[in-house]
């Protein structure tokens, strides 16, 4: 597969994905999107190896293979669409490889992983597979300033949170519960009242704390920001989309009285490209993308 037949698989990857992301690519530079339409669908086949694998195949075979795929990448012989796109992208754009290779140890942390007794067990899996993400869109971005570093971290923190308050109900399915063991004792909420998807005052209580929780992330990521250069502040304009996108599902989660078990709490796609449209404007004409958090 040539670069350029890659690279409209990516693309296309994005665009039917129906992800809060696609939004903010469309604000970025031609090259600097093309990259991110490539990272995205690298993301989310390494996710569905795991989460969807095809029928007979050990998705610890599909993460081995992912490892060896981004390695032949960075070694110019891949195999993969979007390891074809990625090498070609890399020639023009310095990733650490790490950092890919530490996203693929988050996801296959799933494999093995379904219960976490405290936060700070938490941690490790919501920095691999979201915050890493943020570091990886720093190189593509173009920011200078260290700084910007903890505001990826930071940012990519409130992502995955609000990621898991939004598919709590969901994600028994799977078996699988993120948030911390130690906090369902400290509200006296079972994991077999969430099994039983069970809206109690104490499922409520339980959900506030944890949406202050993502909402402290978001805070110290906006006021890192702010502290930036302003080359730095307009090269993270992306970013600043995807906050304004997922603070807002945190806020339909809190209005919506944290009633998580019915439909995915989303925004219309109209909604998710007027806020896109509203950040890119405020920050074209006043050097800002200051919003609430």
């Amino acid at each position: 597969m040539s670069p350029q037949d890659a690279q409209t698989y990516c693309k296309n990857v994005s665009k039917n994905s129906g992800s809060n992301f696609y939004y903010s690519f469309l604000f970025l530079p031609p090259d600097r999107r093309d990259l991110m339409y490539t990272i995205y669908a690298l993301c989310r086949e390494v996710d569905n190896a795991v989460d969807d694998p095809p029928p007979g195949i050990d998705p610890l075979d599909q993460v081995r293979c992912w490892r060896k795929e981004v390695a032949a990448a960075y070694e110019g012989t891949p195999t993969f669409p979007v390891t074809i796109s990625l090498a070609h992208h890399l020639q023009t754009v310095d990733i650490p490889q790490i950092h890919f290779q530490e996203l693929i140890s988050g996801v296959e942390m799933d494999l093995t992983i379904t219960r976490y007794q405290t936060f700070e067990d938490l941690y490790p899996y919501c920095y691999r597979v979201a915050s890493v993400v943020g570091l990886i869109c720093l190189n593509v971005f173009g920011t200078r300033a260290p700084e910007a570093t903890e505001y990826a971290t930071n940012l990519g923190l409130a992502f995955q949170l609000t990621n898991i308050l939004r598919d709590v109900g969901s994600d028994t399915e799977n078996n699988r519960i993120y948030l911390p063991q130690e906090d369902f004792t400290r509200f006296g909420y079972s994991e077999q009242d969430l099994f039983a998807r069970q809206h109690t005052p104490e499922f409520i209580e339980f959900m506030k704390f944890q949406c202050r929780r993502a909402r402290e992330y978001y805070s110290h990521a906006q006021r890192i920001l702010q502290a930036l250069p302003p080359a730095d502040r307009r090269a993270l304009i992306v970013a600043e989309i995807m906050r304004g996108v997922y603070s807002r599902i945190l806020d339909k989660i809190e209005a919506n009285n944290y009633q998580v078990f019915g439909p995915r709490v989303s925004l219309p796609s109209s909604n998710r490209l007027l806020i896109a449209a509203g950040i890119w404007l405020r920050s074209s004409l006043f050097g800002t993308t200051t919003q609430q958090a």
